[in-house]
């Protein structure tokens, strides 16, 4: 059986000693043993999944944990070390240095001359710097430990890439809401760890509510429960009400980040909803991420720029409504400012869509990259001096509001070189269709090919 300690910086509330106390806080108690114990994550520790034959096997590779607040990276992570018969050293990034790992690795160097294995699990990694992390590096190589790490960032961005080149990143998702539901149950009946001595009783709306406040968090969730069964036993009541739930979870907002992946993924599905015209889903994910304490002007600057690249000419109005939203946002702030955000998001989500102007001006930045060398045609050069005029500047220039229709039929604003080049495509929904027929009837026939295709 292999052994569990505390290394430098671990919070000794985690739990990593064999025994737990009494008095351990209900998520410390009811902490899985074994995989069999364990709810959720089955694509990840299924007997069939690589990381579950691994362990199976006892030949336990180098890991990255990555998953939100409480899915269950720390207990995986101590879960594993105990299949993999190692010696389990834990670090807390956050109260760890250099000096810490040093003396780990020291110890783990002398462990291996015995024959026994350290797994080395160090909590919160993304907190350790470059240099910290390059101390970890020529041991995990070499194998002098096996590196358990556990992060809520995306370890792309946080872990060195020497190290995460010799690391397996396992992805780990908040927990569903039949995982959790399986953790409640077990330790409102579990008679020596949980609570199942107090002979409490669940009423189906506090076991919704604890589920629904938990956010796929099990920590929360069983944190949650042990309050609201203190609460509903200091009352004499032998059942917990949903109204102790609710209470003991103190209106927890969900887990995301303004920065990490979670941010990133949630203003993601918000554009390409609106983008794909679902006003509901669009709804849906602006009150996500407004409720979970987003920015509001981040939200509001990405619809700014969907009015232009998604909507466009399509329907021109929508810059402006985009615009107003911001500048309404802007003055009125929280919370009401969600009111000019939920129609803006509406208002985009339901118009006709373009994206002609992004596309032509992609067509025309490469050719204006490739072409940067031609010189301005004389007609359309600036001549403010005398000297300027004698040399050519303007001449030939026809301005535009003294032709019929203020369209200068036959005059060319291109360089030679680029022939009739065609950057802008119209769409044909809304406003923009009537755009495109006036196109038609203005534009010289073309010659040969169009945009960057031009020799």
């Amino acid at each position: 059986m292999p052994r569990a300690r505390e290394g430098g910086g671990l919070q000794s509330a985690l739990g990593f000693g064999e025994e737990v106390p009494a008095d351990a806080p209900l998520a410390a108690r009811m902490r899985p043993r074994s995989l069999d114990e364990f709810a959720g994550q089955r694509a990840a520790v299924d007997p069939d999944a690589p990381l579950g034959r691994a362990a199976a096997g006892g030949a336990l590779p180098s890991i990255v944990l990555w998953g939100p607040p409480g899915c269950g990276k720390t207990t995986l992570a101590r879960i594993l070390a105990r299949e993999a018969e190692g010696e389990f050293v834990a670090l807390s990034a956050v109260a760890s240095g250099v000096a810490q790992l040093r003396a780990v690795i020291a110890e783990a160097q002398q462990r291996r001359g015995a024959g026994v294995r350290t797994v080395l699990f160090i909590d919160e990694i993304h907190r350790f710097n470059k240099a910290q992390q390059d101390v970890i590096l020529p041991y995990v190589e070499n194998g002098t430990v096996t590196l358990i790490g556990a992060t809520t960032e995306n370890p792309s961005f946080e872990v060195v890439a020497p190290l995460l080149s010799r690391v397996r990143v396992v992805r780990l998702e908040a927990l569903a809401d039949g995982d959790l539901a399986r953790i409640v149950d077990r330790a409102l009946a579990d008679r020596e760890r949980g609570l199942g001595a107090r002979g409490l009783a669940l009423d189906d709306g506090a076991r919704e509510a604890l589920i629904a406040g938990a956010h796929g968090d099990a920590r929360a969730a069983l944190n949650a429960l042990e309050t609201a069964a203190d609460a509903a036993l200091a009352d004499g009541r032998e059942g917990i009400a949903a109204d102790d739930a609710r209470h003991a979870l103190q209106q927890r907002l969900p887990y995301h980040d303004k920065r990490g992946d979670y941010h990133y993924d949630a203003v993601s599905a918000f554009i390409k909803s609106v983008r794909g015209s679902d006003p509901d889903a669009a709804l849906y994910w602006l009150a996500r991420m407004l409720e979970a304490g987003e920015e509001p002007l981040f939200v509001v600057r990405r619809m700014v720029i969907l009015a232009a690249e998604d909507v466009g000419l399509a329907d021109p109005r929508a810059l402006s409504v985009a615009a107003a939203c911001q500048q309404a946002v802007h003055f009125i702030g929280m919370p009401e400012g969600f009111l000019p955000m939920a129609e803006c998001a509406l208002y985009l989500a339901l118009a006709p869509k373009s994206n002609s102007a992004l596309t032509a001006y992609a067509r025309a930045s490469e050719d204006a990259r490739r072409t940067s060398h031609l010189p301005v045609p004389m007609h359309l050069r600036n001549a403010p001096t005398g000297l300027m005029r004698d040399m050519g500047h303007g001449a030939g220039y026809r301005y535009a509001h003294d032709e019929p229709e203020h369209y200068a039929a036959g005059e060319r604003y291109l360089p030679e070189e680029l022939g009739a080049a065609r950057y802008y495509e119209p769409g044909t929904l809304g406003a923009e269709a009537a755009l495109a027929a006036r196109l038609d009837r203005q534009r010289p026939p073309q010659e040969g090919r169009s945009g960057t295709d031009q020799g």
